[in-house]
């Protein structure tokens, strides 16, 4: 694939360590679809403890004492504890230790197979104990608005698969249970496939990877990978694909994933980072597996992508109101800020207080664009709906200008809770949730937003809050995934494999990744089954999100 040099990227090494669940799970219980067999002698380990954690070595937190890895075949070596390893858990970043090799790390890689084979990976079997879904996401509501929870939920019963969307915390909760090698990435967290799609690279290409981040946060590969095929499938099913052709997508997905992990365990510490997915070269790549019809859809998402900038937005956004650029109010998706405030407040004081938090926002980007930053000026605000999942945090549209009115910039201020991972994988070493959004983006993105940083205000209530601060629009466009034939969502689902695989090789050890997950579709065929046991239990989970609003228990607010 394409490499191109980022100018963005933070100074990390790439190197990280986090917390993952002490042990695998146990292989595929009976009565599970079948998977391809592991080879002989490979016994599954004991069941996991959902909420145990570990510090097991990561990417290049290689010491001397995984120099003593065994051989492919045996059991793996047991996770350090936190108290043995030179690196504290959930830590970007690594201390000095003598590395591995190639083949040390290959053959930890391949003994890892042996406490967790890879069809154990085929397992979902709830039990009797899991949580409830909607107590899970009522959970999550008492921390946000109250007055947009209803249009959440409202978004998320509009099918199975945008309830899929919005329940990353009930999936964390049964990924938690389920079998992991020890071996830990800097996570998306959240990385179905409407979380994937184009932005800018700040040399203006365009480029196809992860773009939401609000759950990233050091974790086990196979959680991302597994969220990523379950997603494959639901959408799949809503799309009214036969079976055949769902389990065709989610093996092109994460087989992807596996034959670009290998591709990338073969390149130097420097070619993986300049790694990115241009989509204009990967369009000539998959060129002879489209359709002229499909090449010419996606010319014009090309297009359409270049399109969605500031000044776009300004169009759709804002107006002239009394001689002034203001944000047009939309209730209840956009509320600019002064008709959020009471009437008796200080309004001219509220501003300049505004003005004062994004001088102090401007602390935390690279010197040059603290520059660029300053030439623009404060003009107006308003709370903004988005997405799914993310419904019901605070997330606000800042309209600034430069040289005129023809020259705006819109940033984007959302709300940092949290990860969704957190409870499962450890807690994140940020204090400040939006610094770790910031920190997961720069070291999983081949290129990051030149206006990406994190703030930490007083709200409106008294109560202080996380946000992480970037361009509103700059070229971001994501593909229109219910339109999508089989054979287009195929392709698709082998783009999101392999920028996923990217990503994650830039902080885990991608050899021993690489050399776990093999040269056969063995670890393929086991997350296929798992994806469509999942997409089994997420129909059930929106029958009950369903039954909670009819029932009263829930109100939700459709077609918002």
């Amino acid at each position: 694939m394409p490499q191109a040099r980022t100018s963005n990227q933070t100074s990390t090494t790439g190197r990280q360590s986090a917390r993952t669940p002490a042990k695998p799970a146990a292989a595929k219980p009976a009565g599970a679809k079948p998977a391809a067999q592991e080879p002989a002698g490979q016994a599954p380990a004991a069941p996991a403890q959902p909420a145990a954690r570990s510090a097991a070595r990561p990417a290049a937190a290689r010491s001397a004492r995984r120099t003593a890895a065994k051989p492919a075949g045996r059991a793996a070596p047991k996770p350090l504890t936190p108290g043995g390893s030179s690196i504290r858990a959930g830590r970007l970043g690594a201390e000095e230790a003598e590395p591995l090799t190639p083949a040390q790390r290959a053959a930890l890689g391949k003994a890892a197979r042996a406490a967790v084979p890879r069809t154990s990976h085929a397992a979902f079997d709830p039990p009797a104990s899991r949580p409830d879904p909607v107590a899970l996401l009522e959970e999550q509501a008492v921390s946000r608005l109250p007055d947009l929870i209803p249009l959440r939920y409202g978004r998320m019963l509009a099918s199975a698969f945008s309830y899929f969307r919005g329940a990353a915390l009930p999936m964390a909760a049964d990924l938690a249970r389920t079998p992991v090698t020890g071996l830990t990435v800097q996570a998306c967290g959240d990385a179905h496939l409407s979380n994937f799609g184009l932005y800018a690279s700040p040399e203006r290409k365009l480029l196809f990877d992860v773009n939401d981040f609000d759950e990233t946060l050091p974790g086990p590969w196979e959680w991302d990978v597994k969220r990523l095929a379950a997603s494959l499938e639901v959408a799949a099913r809503d799309n009214g694909f036969a079976r055949k052709d769902r389990r065709q997508i989610v093996l092109a997905g994460v087989g992807q994933y596996r034959l670009m992990m290998r591709q990338l365990a073969g390149l130097s510490n420097l070619g993986v980072w300049y790694t990115d997915v241009n989509i204009e070269e990967f369009r000539r790549e998959f060129a002879a597996q489209m359709t002229s019809r499909q090449l010419k859809t996606i010319d014009k998402i090309m297009v359409k992508a270049r399109g969605h900038d500031s000044r776009q937005a300004l169009g759709k956004l804002a107006a002239v109101q009394d001689g002034k650029m203001r944000i047009v109010a939309d209730p209840p998706l956009v509320v600019p800020l002064t008709d959020l405030l009471p009437e008796q407040m200080d309004r001219a004081g509220i501003e300049t207080q505004l003005r004062a938090l994004v001088g102090q926002y401007r602390g935390t980007l690279q010197s040059d664009r603290r520059v660029l930053l300053e030439q623009f000026d404060f003009t107006d605000m308003a709370r903004k709906v988005v997405g799914v999942g993310s419904v019901g945090t605070r997330c606000w549209i800042i309209l600034l200008l430069g040289r005129d009115e023809s020259d705006p910039l819109f940033l984007q201020v959302k709300e940092a809770q949290p990860s969704v991972l957190a409870r499962y994988a450890g807690a994140s070493k940020y204090s400040n949730q939006g610094e770790r959004v910031v920190a997961g983006q720069r070291l999983m993105q081949a290129a990051s937003d030149i206006f990406l940083g994190w703030q930490r205000t007083t709200g409106l209530d008294g109560q202080y809050r996380d946000f992480y601060i970037r361009q509103l629009r700059d070229w971001k466009f994501s593909f229109p995934i219910e339109a999508m034939i089989p054979h287009g969502l195929r392709i698709y689902a082998q783009i999101c494999g392999h920028a996923l695989a990217r990503a994650h090789a830039r902080s885990g050890d991608r050899i021993a990744i690489a050399s776990y997950l093999g040269g056969s579709d063995v670890f393929d065929r086991a997350v296929a089954d798992f994806a469509e046991a999942y997409a089994d239990q997420n129909q059930r989970d929106y029958e009950a999100l369903a039954a909670a609003a009819a029932s009263g228990r829930i109100t939700a607010e459709h077609g918002v």
